[in-house]
């Protein structure tokens, strides 16, 4: 019996024992967290997928990832144009907190405090110190000089470049080359659509046994017009070689989405990972004969063409396949839903929103908030199905419902309902920083200002007038 007694009670220290060991955190066994790839295209319309209606080329791998998972019809970008877009992306915060306004042109001539100060942290960042391997891929644009690069913000490997525009390839007549990996100078790509679509695979395949967030910013459809012999082959029936080009484009960006999708479910990571892809503003039509239909206007502009993204989110067996869903949402909201995925729910400085409710099914909503964009003398606001544009000194108001074309202007016949979008706008506003750089604003070739003439060419797109906006939003020079 005594015997028995002391095997007892040595069991009991035992349990004990075990108990206080499972208490503590262990770091054996598979880190459960999902992997999550933000695909990013450049200047992308509205128009230009097949799942948003486009017929001219296919794009079959985008038109998957849509299918398998949920596409949303009224998402913005964070901004009309580039750098501040993917400032409001990557933070999941409104890029005005920290007055990054305005694009800040090529690296001479950048305002020497462009870029990301360390008091706001990107995802990158607070996922890496979350213990995800952290990669970027592609176009920066986001700081040029010191900490403010990739590898300064929470990013362990880079493969891209850091201006905002590139060539696409080696034999190129134009365009920048000048490629890095980290901060060294990397030999010119033959095409750097596949080049990244290449190291984003390579990447998923290295950091395959530990969660990792990456980053891919394709320059794709952005200007220059410029692709490979064997992609311009594929619509030669194409008479317009501008036209040529873009389908070319795209259909390398579509095959290059395809590699990372294949990658991810090769690997046996589709149910462990949630990719999203978006745009970071509309399209300039008039440069790459994209398109933003139905929507109007273009990218710089705070019409529905300039900020409204087709934007699609996949985590295999938590977002149903086929979703299409009309609620509103922000590039912020990215950020904040990534977050969210992580485990990281405790963030209580974002702009964003976790949208993963809505995603997965459930009835959360996020349409009772109001959406803002300020860039300049133009600015938005919307809220519910109404939206109300500032151009300049007035106010015009338009129910996207009914219009998204933005046609009718409702301004006389709903004042109520525009001084309350008004009044949002304003408390929103006075809350943000002042832009830290300016755009020129330098008068044009007949006397009329950027400032004065964005507004003029907001109201021009409204009225359904033949416009051409290079002269106002380039004032002439380079796109």
């Amino acid at each position: 019996m005594a015997q028995w007694l002391k095997t007892l009670q040595a069991l009991a220290v035992l349990g004990l024992m075990g108990a206080c060991q499972a208490s503590e955190p262990t770091p054996t066994g598979p880190d459960k967290r999902p992997n999550i790839i933000f695909i990013l295209a450049d200047d992308l319309g509205y128009g230009d997928l097949g799942v948003q209606g486009w017929r001219e080329a296919p794009t079959p791998n985008i038109d998957r990832l849509a299918r398998s998972g949920a596409r949303m019809t009224d998402f913005y970008s964070a901004h009309s144009s580039c750098a501040p877009s993917r400032v409001g992306l990557l933070t999941g915060r409104y890029q005005h907190r920290i007055g990054f306004e305005n694009n800040p042109g090529p690296v001479q001539k950048a305002d020497p405090s462009f870029g990301v100060p360390a008091s706001t942290p990107m995802i990158s960042e607070r996922l890496r110190a979350a213990g995800y391997a952290t990669g970027a891929i592609g176009k920066w644009h986001i700081g040029y000089q010191g900490d403010m690069v990739p590898t300064g913000k929470g990013f362990d490997e880079f493969y891209g470049f850091l201006d905002g525009a590139m060539a696409y390839t080696a034999d190129a007549p134009n365009g920048l080359k000048a490629l890095l990996r980290g901060t060294q100078p990397a030999p010119m790509a033959a095409h750097t659509t596949e080049a990244f679509a290449e190291e984003a695979v390579g990447f998923i395949r290295s950091h395959r046994d530990q969660p990792f967030f990456l980053h891919v910013a394709f320059n794709a459809p952005h200007a220059p017009m410029q692709s490979t012999a064997a992609y311009l082959e594929k619509f030669k029936s194409e008479a317009d070689p501008r036209r040529r080009a873009y389908l070319a484009m795209m259909a390398a960006l579509d095959d290059a989405v395809g590699r990372i999708v294949q990658e991810v479910e090769g690997s046996g990571l589709s149910e462990r990972t949630l990719i999203v892809f978006t745009s970071d503003n509309g399209a300039p039509t008039w440069q790459t004969t994209s398109s933003n239909l139905p929507l109007n206007g273009v990218k710089g502009l705070v019409l529905e063409g300039g900020i409204r993204v087709p934007t699609l989110f996949r985590w295999t067996g938590r977002i149903p396949s086929g979703r299409v869903l009309s609620q509103p949402g922000i590039g912020m909201d990215i950020t904040a839903t990534a977050l969210a995925a992580a485990g990281i729910e405790t963030v209580s400085d974002l702009d964003g929103r976790n949208l993963l409710p809505l995603l997965v099914g459930d009835q959360g909503s996020v349409a009772d908030r109001a959406l803002f964009w300020r860039n300049g003398t133009q600015a938005a606001v919307r809220k519910g199905d109404w939206k109300a544009i500032l151009a300049g000194e007035e106010w015009l108001l338009f129910d996207l419902a009914a219009d998204p074309g933005e046609r009718r202007n409702l301004a006389l016949s709903e004042p109520e309902r525009l001084a309350g979008l008004k009044a949002d706008y304003q408390a929103w506003s006075s809350s943000m920083s002042p832009a830290r750089w300016e755009w020129d604003l330098r008068p044009l070739d007949d006397g009329l200002s950027r400032e004065a003439g964005i507004p003029q060419l907001i109201r021009d797109y409204v009225a359904g007038k033949p416009v051409d906006p290079r002269p106002i939003l380039y004032g002439g020079g380079p796109e």
